[in-house]
C-alpha cells in the first residue's frame, strides 16, 4: 500500500499545482488514506482489492483535483459579473437592433425585426428562463451561502430593466421605435412579469441548492 499511497498523493499534487490550498488538500487526503489503510488492515473484503476500495471511496486523483480546481474557478464575484454582463448584452443587442432597424432598411434586418416583434411572449418566456437560470446556478454552486449573492446580483441586474421601463412608460423613448411590439397591454404585461422576476430567481435558487446537496 505504501507505493500506492505515494503515487496517489504525487499524482494529486501534480494535478493541484495551481491551487492555492494545494498543501492543505494533500495533507487532508493523506489523513484519509491513512484512515482507510488502517481500516482495511482490520476489515478485509476478499471480493475487492484494497486499492479499488480506496479509489471507490475517495475517488481518483483526477476526480478529486477536478472538483477542487473547479471550486477556485467559480467565485461569487465571477458568477455575479457573468450574469450582469449577460443581461447587459441582451440590452446592448436589443438597442443595436432597434437603432439599425430605424436607420438602415436592409431586407434581412426588416425580416428579423418582424419575426421578433411577432413573438413577444416567447421573448418574455426566454427572458424569465434566464432569471431562473441565474438563481439555479447560484444555488447549485454556493448552496445556502449564495442567498445574499442572489439578492445582490438581482438588484444590480434589474437596474437596466427598470431604467428602460421608465424611459418607455414616460415616453422619453418614443413608443414608435418599438412598433408593433409595444402597445399598452404589452407594457402592462412586462411590468407584471418584472414583479415575478425575483420569485422566479428564488425558485431557481432553491432548485439549484437541492441539486447541490
Amino acid at each position: 500500500m505504501t507505493p500506492f499511497k505515494k503515487k496517489f498523493l504525487q499524482r494529486l499534487e501534480a494535478l493541484l499545482e495551481q491551487h492555492p490550498d494545494k498543501r492543505k488538500i494533500i495533507n487532508e487526503y493523506e489523513d484519509h488514506l491513512n484512515e482507510l489503510i488502517t481500516e482495511l488492515s482490520l476489515i478485509k473484503d476478499s471480493s475487492k482489492q484494497d486499492q479499488e476500495v480506496i479509489l471507490e471511496r475517495l475517488g481518483t486523483p483526477e476526480e478529486i483535483a477536478e472538483a477542487w480546481n473547479h471550486e477556485i474557478t467559480v467565485t461569487p464575484r465571477k458568477t455575479q459579473w457573468t450574469f450582469l454582463i449577460t443581461n447587459l448584452c441582451f440590452f446592448a443587442a436589443g438597442s443595436l437592433l432597434t437603432f439599425t432597424y430605424h436607420h438602415y432598411h436592409w431586407s434581412w434586418l426588416q425580416s428579423m425585426w418582424t419575426s421578433l416583434t411577432s413573438l413577444p411572449f416567447l421573448i418574455i418566456v426566454l427572458y424569465l428562463l434566464f432569471w431562473g437560470l441565474l438563481g439555479y446556478e447560484i444555488g447549485k454552486e454556493f448552496g445556502h451561502s449564495g442567498r445574499s449573492l442572489l439578492k445582490r446580483t438581482f438588484l444590480l441586474a434589474i437596474v437596466p430593466n427598470l431604467l428602460l421601463m421608465n424611459l418607455i412608460v414616460f415616453e422619453i423613448i418614443p413608443h414608435t421605435w418599438f412598433n408593433p411590439l409595444l402597445n399598452p397591454s404589452f407594457i402592462v404585461t412586462c411590468i407584471v412579469f418584472t414583479v415575478f422576476l425575483y420569485p422566479i430567481s428564488w425558485i431557481g435558487f432553491r432548485w439549484g441548492k437541492r441539486v447541490s446537496i
